[in-house]
């Protein structure tokens, strides 16, 4: 963070390709020194940011900012209203009135202090009374502030912010919601002898079965671990249901980086109840490109996706249908699920390391999973509100 302190600090709502180009390469700048910053790929951020590439903007609308202090920028935020958060019910962490915002980076804390009180204004004048944030866009994209867990780059679909921007929000009078918690763990070895027990009994078990994706019927295999999703998914805290287009999108970008061998289907009496989304972490390869595809690195990515190596993989996602969760036969599935795709990560991808979250700190199921495979806690982000 710089020491260029002098001149009033001006606010400016994003409106040309210019400022939007500005918002974009705040980051690159600001983080630049910070050794454990992964530079996301440009094309990515403006996807997340473009109504009509993204489909959050179907349902949602955004007023992005950036800020200045004579010709040099900042710092810069997103204030967002999703209409579907806006349904939920209250006790659920969004509901009515609940307005968001993101994609903070500031200079200095007087700059922060100047974005979170504009993004404040935008969200009073749509009419909301409480700010719940950081969001980046939405709770699917990078929710919460890291606050613990600095030193080490993140995995695939992870945030990563400066450790001062924890003390500039809740200076701001924002309070702690709810906590995300992040897990890594070995895995040449295996689990221990409880897990593998209740692998075997699994397996004994003529009405389970665990498949690979088909990547051939890709389209259809993403929608079926959508719909489960969001049925797992849907009382839990923050919940905001996928759309087709999100689920259609979402199955488009991750297309390029899915693997047979790393994504798993549950079926229990033949029908499908339960996923499991491994992914190579693909951030090894970003940390040296500094978000740019241009001129040589598509060439280096595509031939990594071919047959990539990845010493970390990432969870992403899991989840099991409403009805079994709690049960016995739910962490079955998820103990078999892990090891199967344990079992073919360090096979196949050269894999030593799990990587998994983001994991709600009231997930009992989840945190319990997360301690029987001796997994430990690496990264926790950090949600706040307040009213306006």
């Amino acid at each position: 963070m710089s020491a260029h302190n002098e001149g009033p600090i001006t606010l400016h709502p994003v409106k040309t390709k210019a400022d939007r180009r500005e918002f974009v390469e705040l980051a690159y700048r600001l983080n630049r020194g910070d050794p454990a910053w992964v530079p996301p790929l440009k094309g990515e951020v403006y996807g997340l940011l473009t109504p009509g590439k993204n489909p959050w903007f179907e349902h949602g609308k955004a007023q992005l900012f950036i800020s200045r202090r004579g010709e040099r920028t900042v710092g810069r935020i997103s204030a967002h209203i999703d209409e579907l958060a806006l349904a939920q019910p209250a006790e659920q962490g969004m509901g009515p009135g609940t307005g968001n915002w993101g994609l903070l980076e500031a200079e200095d804390a007087e700059v922060a202090h100047a974005l979170i009180a504009k993004a404040e204004d935008w969200l009073r004048g749509q009419g909301m009374t409480r700010a719940l944030g950081p969001l980046s866009i939405s709770v699917w994209d990078e929710p919460g502030l890291l606050i613990e867990g600095f030193d080490t780059p993140p995995a695939i679909m992870l945030g990563h912010n400066s450790a001062l921007y924890q003390g500039w929000i809740e200076g701001e009078g924002y309070q702690p919601v709810k906590q995300l918690f992040n897990y890594g763990v070995e895995i040449v070895d295996g689990f221990p002898p409880l897990v593998n027990r209740i692998v075997a009994a699994g397996e004994k078990n003529e009405r389970i079965r665990i498949r690979r994706v088909d990547k051939k019927k890709f389209d259809a295999e993403a929608k079926l671990i959508m719909g489960i999703l969001n049925d797992a998914w849907s009382d839990n805290w923050g919940f905001v249901p996928l759309t087709d287009s999100e689920i259609a999108y979402v199955g488009k970008k991750l297309k390029d980086i899915v693997f047979e061998d790393l994504i798993r289907v549950a079926e229990v009496d033949g029908e499908p109840v339960a996923f499991m989304i491994v992914l190579p972490d693909m951030n090894e390869l970003l940390i040296e490109m500094d978000g740019a595809l241009l001129p040589f690195n598509w060439a280096r990515l595509l031939w990594w996706l071919r047959k990539p190596k990845s010493k970390r993989l990432r969870v992403p996602l899991m989840g099991v249908v409403k009805k079994l969760q709690n049960s016995r036969m739910a962490s079955t599935l998820a103990f078999m699920m892990i090891e199967y795709i344990r079992r073919d990560g360090v096979a196949n991808y050269g894999a030593t390391e799990g990587d998994i979250g983001w994991v709600l700190d009231d997930n009992q199921g989840m945190v319990a999973v997360a301690d029987a495979i001796n997994a430990r806690r690496n990264r926790v982000y950090q949600l706040y509100d307040k009213m306006l």
